[in-house]
């Protein structure tokens, strides 16, 4: 799996607004993780591993992805 995402806002499957401000490592493990922020409400701060972020779901039955990149 690449171990970039690019910069830039996101929206996640579920319908809510994301930009994500950079990668982190896990400092036990040195898992990649995406550092993100919530934009429809007060901003804070979220991680999730970069696996999990770039992954596809299965929503209605067709395969998506759980965050995808808007201009």
């Amino acid at each position: 799996m690449n171990d970039e995402i690019e910069l830039g806002k996101y929206r996640h499957y579920k319908g809510g607004l994301y930009e994500v401000i950079g990668i982190a490592n896990h400092s036990e493990t040195i898992e990649k993780m995406v550092v993100y922020k919530h934009l429809d409400d007060d901003g804070g701060l979220w991680v999730r591993p970069l696996a999990m972020f770039k992954e596809f779901i299965e929503k209605d039955g067709e395969k998506i992805p759980r965050f995808k990149k808007v201009d």
